[in-house]
């Protein structure tokens, strides 16, 4: 199915149907199963009924602000008593992955991010720095640059400074420094009609100073499934990603040859689907979701009709 994006909002039977078609779900978190520390209206059972019936769920988060321990304690607080660490995805785990596994760094990485991205890269045991060893005073004229960096990382960083871009753009003057991002997200929504902006923010300063373009971890890139696939073997046939915002989710799901599902409890709402479907830029079809909710506890009539 996945190809052919219908846009189509679904209920009921449609549902039911969909859920026994489908072995792995793959859900986001802010906006789709909890907004902030509230979990979403019915969600604890969706996902504990989900894995009573033997399905495989998992959680992939652009979210880089905590360890996976931490996101546990955080489902288990809001009613989420079933969920393990090892079916969480977060875009700073996946990082501390990509430069273990795949770029296999040789030498330090020079980290823009708080403790969520250091803490994982010392979990993987990738040494690090940062401005931890800057006086109050010091510039970009006058600090130390350390040696041996091999990459430059960009997380969420709510301390970030003019001297961090500025020794991240000196790093990245050599081409064999890798340039890596947890995620392109360009803002948060927060209550009272604010914003937060997102890692995409610093991502994009920085890739104007330095004249590169970031490598990014999180979704929409594949990576976050292929670290799925290569822990657990899932077919993508047998997948549902479920999201709430289309230029990261629908187009992560896309990407991966998932169906995806947009829940209209978070970012995305089905009058830009629909503008995306009608589109005349094909690459705006790629973020037109399969399938449309209201929210995710519209599973939960299907799983009383069983």
């Amino acid at each position: 199915m996945a190809g052919f994006k219908g846009c189509r909002k679904i209920g009921g039977s449609q549902i039911r149907n969909l859920l026994k078609a489908k072995d792995v779900f793959l859900f986001d978190c802010d906006g789709v199963i909890w907004h902030g520390e509230k979990a979403i209206t019915g969600a604890p059972k969706v996902v504990s009924t989900l894995l009573k019936q033997g399905k495989n769920v998992f959680f992939v988060t652009n979210n880089c602000t905590k360890l996976r321990e931490n996101y546990v304690k955080k489902f288990y607080r809001l009613g989420f008593t079933d969920v393990m660490q090892d079916h969480i995805f977060s875009s700073s785990y996946c990082l501390a992955l990509y430069l273990r596994d795949v770029a296999k760094v040789q030498g330090k990485v020079f980290v823009i991010g708080g403790d969520g991205v250091r803490s994982e890269l010392h979990k993987a045991g990738i040494p690090f720095v940062g401005d931890e060893d800057d006086t109050p005073d010091a510039t970009i004229f006058n600090c130390g640059l350390a040696s041996d960096v091999k990459a430059v990382l960009v997380g969420h960083d709510d301390k970030f400074t003019f001297l961090k871009l500025a020794k991240a753009s000196c790093y990245l003057r050599d081409p064999d420094c890798l340039f890596l991002a947890t995620d392109a997200d360009p803002w948060h929504p927060l209550q009272n009609d604010r914003i937060l902006p997102g890692s995409g923010c610093l991502t994009a300063a920085l890739e104007v100073a330095s004249g590169r373009k970031a490598t990014v971890i999180g979704k929409p890139s594949p990576f976050m499934f292929q670290c799925i696939s290569s822990q657990f073997r899932v077919d993508p046939a047998q997948c549902l990603m479920v999201g709430d915002r289309l230029e990261t989710d629908m187009l992560f799901g896309t990407h991966c040859g998932l169906d995806t599902m947009l829940t209209l409890t978070g970012v995305s709402q089905m009058k830009t689907a629909q503008e995306y479907k009608e589109s005349d830029h094909s690459i705006n079809h790629s973020c037109v979701p399969d399938y449309v909710v209201d929210t995710i506890a519209d599973f939960l009539p299907a799983f009383e009709e069983d």
